[in-house]
């Protein structure tokens, strides 16, 4: 009798101690390629922005000088990053969550309808001038979009991370 006093007492200790760690759920990631959005964040949006919507990030590293790429907020696990101190955000060929514009893995040449021709082509990607700055589609060995990065920046003043 006393083992078995002794195990509950041990286990509701134990049960009393425990930490309550809650998931960090995020909303689904809509991003509107013509307007330049995800959700009603913009390239321009601060780190605490974009934690207080999306709480879900892999990686915060504040701005400063000497942060990599200027600093951001990144979920890797989605394939996004908020370049917010060179104010643009990138998509990756894993992106999970929704775009407005159905880009990645679209062949090049085929956005004319939506966004005419581009400003500024070269072997591996183009750059079109958009509404509210830029937006650049990166091609694979097969000419199909595999990264999308945009920017409230114009063509000769953004800044870009490699």
């Amino acid at each position: 009798m006393k083992k078995a006093l002794l195990f509950f007492a041990v286990l509701y200790s134990s049960l009393v101690n425990a930490q309550l760690k809650p998931t960090s759920a995020c909303p689904e990631f809509v991003v509107d390629i013509l307007d330049g959005r995800i959700g009603e964040l913009d390239p321009r949006s601060t780190i605490g922005q974009i934690k207080a919507k999306y709480p879900c990030y892999s990686k915060l590293e504040n701005e400063s000088d000497s942060a990599w790429c200027g600093g951001g907020i990144y979920f890797k696990e989605r394939d996004l990053y908020f370049y917010t101190g060179r104010d643009y955000v990138e998509i990756g060929p894993a992106f999970k969550g929704k775009l407005t514009l159905p880009l990645m893995g679209a062949t090049r040449g085929s956005f004319f309808k939506t966004l005419g021709n581009p400003m500024i082509k070269d072997t591996g990607w183009d750059a079109y001038q958009t509404a509210y700055g830029i937006l650049l589609l990166y091609f694979n060995k097969s000419n199909k979009v595999n990264k999308i990065r945009f920017s409230t920046e114009k063509a000769g003043s953004i800044r870009l991370c490699d």
